[in-house]
């Protein structure tokens, strides 16, 4: 039985070979961008408005990430971790900026619901609210990136890929 090479870690590995790429904000909501550096720490290149874009020169094996202003995971070419593409480039040599897209993915009845509290309702006060616990406890846990980036990288040691 031949040994599965175990899938990279959820950071940058090396900055090798450049790629050049233009995300675009599909969503209704700002994209916020995060790069995960050499330690696996997210680093934050700003929000892209809806409808706009950010031109990022980059590395294939440099990983991204976005998020709407309220942590709500936004997805990347339908991926919840983006990894670059090789470079493509023009007839005279110039980069060829690749799209990406950044796009809302269809949540869940419960993901909804949670952000949709959330924004009506006080932290204080979802205590007094009358829902089941498991809800309860799901909407005290505030959008967490560093958390959500563990669980992607858990998520890659199980099924062997990006």
């Amino acid at each position: 039985m031949a040994e599965q090479e175990a899938p990279a870690p959820l950071k940058s590995l090396n900055s090798y070979d450049p790629t050049y790429i233009s995300f675009i904000n599909k969503s209704s909501r700002n994209a916020e961008a995060w790069w995960l550096d050499f330690a696996g720490k997210p680093v934050s290149y700003g929000d892209i408005q809806p409808r706009k874009s950010l031109k990022m020169n980059t590395f294939l094996t440099h990983p991204w990430i976005f998020r709407a202003s309220d942590g709500a995971k936004l997805l990347a070419n339908l991926n919840e971790v983006y990894f670059p593409t090789p470079a493509q480039y023009e007839e005279y040599g110039y980069p060829r900026y690749q799209p990406v897209y950044v796009t809302a993915p269809v949540y869940s009845l419960q993901e909804y619901c949670t952000r949709l509290i959330r924004s009506m309702v006080r932290k204080e006060d979802i205590c007094k609210l009358e829902i089941p616990e498991g809800l309860r406890k799901e909407l005290n846990l505030e959008p967490d990136l560093l958390r959500d980036i563990q669980i992607l990288s858990a998520k890659r040691s199980i099924n062997g890929s990006n």
